[in-house]
């Protein structure tokens, strides 16, 4: 089990961002809050202020071992348009580190080219910017390294895949009993 890093940019969905902090910590799982935009302070698509934990540029990517990238359109906007940011993603996939994306975030790894021959799913109707992709409509989508997800109805089987993949199924299972979450997250 490593460093997770979900990363925030102002104009992300809170509960898509936050639901995956929430059940990792949870899940004893060392998550970091980290913002893109030079101070702590980062505001939400619904104008909820959240206090990162870090700034990028404090980041020591060699110890992360996930990168998460919440939706959220103008912070999907904000995340794909930091330079260094895109450059750590792009490095992730090289490495076949774990790069994970929910809602409008996907489409980022489309437009990078990640999403070549994968299945990956998205926010309903963003569906063509996933390039390459062997569009996917389930909850969430698992191919290799890339984990994808399609919005905030789906936030909580989202945060216990990437428990299941950090740690195993039956602690993502635990956790759902935990949370009182009946749905299934497979």
């Amino acid at each position: 089990m490593g460093k997770i890093a979900v990363m925030l940019a102002d104009g992300f969905e809170e509960i898509e961002g936050l639901t995956v902090v929430d059940i990792l910590r949870r899940g004893g799982v060392e998550t970091v809050m980290v913002s893109i935009m030079g101070r702590l302070a980062v505001m939400g698509s619904h104008n909820i202020e959240v206090k990162a934990d870090i700034l990028l540029e404090e980041l020591d990517f060699e110890k992360v071992d996930m990168i998460v990238l919440p939706g959220g359109l103008k912070g999907k906007e904000n995340l794909e348009n930091c330079a260094p940011l895109m450059e750590k993603v792009d490095e992730f996939h090289a490495k076949g580190k774990y790069v994970a994306a929910i809602c409008a975030a996907p489409t980022i790894l489309g437009h990078r080219g990640i999403l070549q021959g994968r299945k990956a799913g998205c926010y309903g109707g963003m569906e063509d910017q996933l390039t390459g992709a062997k569009v996917s409509f389930d909850k969430v989508s698992v191919d290799g390294n890339v984990i994808t997800s399609r919005g905030m109805g789906t936030s909580i089987a989202f945060g216990l895949r990437l428990l299941a993949l950090l740690t195993d199924e039956k602690s993502a299972d635990d956790m759902a009993a935990k949370i009182m979450y009946t749905d299934t997250w497979k």
